[in-house]
């Protein structure tokens, strides 16, 4: 997979202050390409019009939820080898099972550092080196 600075991501979460600290993180690891949605629907409209290797999606959001995404992206073939990273703040075995069945490749639970960032998008692509 790609390095670093040629990797593209998405973040989907419903709050500014979440998707400012992901993309902060993201940045740290050198991943300048990162695109902000407030919502599951606009962010796989914007999907569809340009692919992203990552999408890092919160679970907990309005209308369409990181699973109704996750389920919409996996339904679609053409996005079967883009990595999905769940991101919540509950940790609970039942939502990691249904993210995994639903195909995420990771998840990540808030808080978090921009280190266990990067261990969860190695873990999924490859080294960003």
């Amino acid at each position: 997979m790609p390095a670093a600075t040629k990797l593209s991501v998405m973040v989907v979460d419903d709050q500014l202050t979440m998707r400012s600290l992901v993309r902060s993180s993201l940045q740290q690891l050198g991943i300048n390409d990162v695109r902000e949605y407030a919502g599951g629907a606009e962010a796989l409209a914007s999907l569809n019009a340009r692919v992203a290797n990552v999408v890092i999606s919160d679970f907990n959001m309005p209308g369409m939820d990181g699973i109704q995404l996750l389920q919409a992206i996996r339904a679609q073939p053409q996005y079967k080898s883009t990595a999905f990273i769940l991101l919540t703040g509950r940790a609970d075995k039942e939502l990691v099972i249904r993210a995994v069945k639903a195909g995420a490749n990771n998840y990540l639970v808030k808080p978090f550092t921009a280190a266990i960032l990067k261990q969860k998008i190695e873990q999924v692509v490859g080294a960003l080196t």
